[in-house]
């Protein structure tokens, strides 16, 4: 790809997806509808697979019909819209869902949305992908990455339960890049080529799972709750070394974006989190061993002896030494 800035497609390209296409020449002249025949055989308005995709292949590409106001419908396949130019109005489950240039709009399978009438300069090209298509991107990403397992759960979940993924992605050059690779071989049928489309959109998932800053969803609630789940789990594990710095390199969020979710879903910041943690584990150690609070202080991770007593104090109203000697006449150590 030759270097541009982010967002821009070679012309040759654009001015290739810019072609006015047959269907779009019969609205032109006097067609008022989308002739639904094109995509379903049903009597809903459901985008059907062996309509859109070749027999046998995983993923298809078309370019956006103009001109036209395409009424609410859902696909059974995963719809992936990128936009090359211009903008693209969605409405999904009620909500204005508006896609500018160089930004990605993930639809899941059966969810439904219309979209008004795009322009001459709206150039938006739609991948239609079968949820199979997307297990070389999984592998890609690494099976204890969470985020990539949520973004590829989603698309790999059947129900009709309006879940989109919004990624405003368009200074990612490296994603825009791909994309433009993409849909060239797509564009121009270059048929050998599905593996290679598959590492590619593997590729494009890598880089998204570090853009999750600029993800929207349809389901704010599930991908807070995950967030929340794996800060947690992350504290479970490594409270003796856990660090923010670090839980938002593993989970590819600013330092304020993560804070903040934190807080919204737990109703802790990190660091209440991660000090509960660790004065539960010295209250353990202390009623369950003979250990020397000394030893039991830096097992649990603090590194200044002052700064635990402080803390243990503030929240147990009592010197560790108390609290363990209350806890022993209870018989609740065990030496």
């Amino acid at each position: 790809m030759t270097d541009k800035g982010a967002g821009y497609m070679q012309q040759a390209l654009l001015d290739q997806l810019r072609k006015i296409t047959e269907e779009e020449r019969k609205i032109l002249d006097g067609e008022a509808e989308v002739d639904k025949d094109l995509y379903t055989s049903g009597r809903d308005f459901t985008v059907d697979s062996r309509k859109m995709l070749k027999e046998g292949r995983l993923i298809a590409v078309r370019t956006h019909t103009r001109f036209v106001y395409f009424p609410a419908h859902r696909h059974n396949f995963v719809e992936v819209l990128y936009v090359c130019e211009g903008s693209l109005t969605n409405i999904i489950d009620g909500k204005k869902v508006v896609v500018n240039k160089g930004e990605l709009l993930f639809l899941n399978q059966f969810t439904k949305h219309e979209i008004l009438k795009a322009g001459q300069n709206d150039i938006a090209i739609n991948f239609m992908v079968l949820p199979e298509f997307f297990d070389v991107a999984y592998s890609m990403t690494g099976n204890d990455n969470m985020l990539a397992d949520f973004l590829v759960n989603v698309l790999r979940q059947d129900e009709e339960r309006g879940e989109y993924l919004h990624f405003k992605v368009a200074e990612v050059l490296q994603i825009q890049n791909l994309l433009e690779n993409i849909i060239y071989s797509l564009v121009n049928g270059e048929e050998n080529r599905e593996r290679i489309n598959q590492t590619t959109m593997g590729l494009i998932f890598m880089y998204l799972v570090e853009s999750v800053q600029y993800v929207e969803m349809r389901l704010p609630n599930q991908y807070e709750n995950m967030i929340s789940m794996t800060t947690l789990d992350y504290i479970e594990q490594k409270y003796r070394t856990a660090t923010l710095t670090e839980l938002c390199t593993r989970l590819h969020l600013p330092m304020h974006v993560l804070s903040k979710m934190i807080k919204k879903s737990t109703g802790f910041n990190f660091k209440e989190l991660l000090q509960r943690k660790r004065l539960n584990k010295a209250v353990e150690l202390m009623c369950e061993t003979d250990l020397p609070i000394s030893d039991i202080i830096a097992a649990v991770g603090y590194e200044n002896n002052s700064y635990f007593h402080r803390v243990f104090k503030e929240h147990y109203h009592m010197t560790p030494r108390v609290f363990r000697v209350k806890n022993s006449e209870k018989e609740q150590v065990r030496l």
